[in-house]
């Protein structure tokens, strides 16, 4: 009887660091992003007729032009060539850009000083036009948004920042970018924040419902941050380190030849 209460014994000592070891599992505070919501307050916005809109600190390319290129010359940036890059023999041609300021302003070759921000492409279209008019017979004004980020964090298969070519979309669309969400990630609770009239806002989605699809914000905007939060068995899985097994499993042993014996 006494070599088995011995192995009774070292069975409720395997369970009673088995239970330890459960115990020291990383809670979802030490693990989940952003816990501590709202940041401010919901993000407001339209699915219909989405465009987006200028802000502080985005790049602009503007490119005017006419019948007579003389005459819209004064009104564009002159190009620069790179030296650190060459294909086929020649250096690589840049487009300088306009940055909006902290008023939303740019500065324009001789027209000065022109607010843009706040603005869709179409609407800073028809402002540089007008105001071109006076010195060009129907000019033509190309915009585009040159520096369109977004982040994407947490349980996705390639994590990171994206530049987008395009100035549309999709929340399936960014996801897609970053390899769709892994099989750790909460279909049901994928965070975004934007950041509106320098306030930082956020809102959530539920990729498990097909009301995501009409959803005020399923198209994004230059600098969003999109976070997919992890589920339960990711959680509980950080905790268990090779070197936290491998001590138990040393101490077990241990107990266990001194029981034997």
């Amino acid at each position: 009887m006494k070599p088995q209460l011995k192995i009774f014994d070292f069975f409720k000592i395997s369970a009673l660091f088995t239970i330890v070891l459960l115990s020291s599992c990383a809670s979802r505070q030490n693990i989940v992003y952003f816990q501590d919501e709202p940041l401010s307050a919901a993000i407001e916005n339209s699915n219909s007729n989405f465009e987006l809109h200028y802000k502080t600190d985005d790049l602009l390319t503007i490119n005017v032009s006419a019948l007579d290129p003389k005459v819209a010359r004064p009104f564009n940036l002159e190009a620069t060539y790179t030296t650190q890059s060459v294909i086929d023999g020649q250096g690589v041609l840049l487009q300088q850009t306009y940055l909006i300021d902290s008023n939303g302003n740019i500065e324009f070759p001789v027209l000065g000083t022109i607010k843009l921000g706040g603005m869709s492409r179409t609407e800073a279209t028809a402002n540089l036009k007008g105001k071109l008019s006076e010195y060009i017979k129907n000019p033509i004004v190309n915009i585009r948004l040159a520096n369109f980020t977004i982040s994407i964090l947490g349980e996705v298969t390639k994590p990171g920042t994206y530049t987008i070519q395009d100035e549309r979309i999709s929340l399936p669309q960014a996801l897609g970018l970053a390899g769709d969400l892994t099989i750790y990630g909460r279909r049901d609770n994928v965070f975004l924040i934007r950041e509106v009239n320098g306030e930082k806002k956020f809102t959530k989605f539920d990729l498990t419902s097909v009301n995501v699809l009409n959803s005020s914000n399923y198209y994004l905007t230059q600098n969003d941050v999109i976070y997919v939060e992890p589920n339960n068995a990711k959680v509980g899985q950080s905790a268990y380190n090779n070197g936290v097994i491998l001590s138990v499993v040393g101490i077990l042993a241990t107990v266990a030849a001194i029981l034997i014996r």
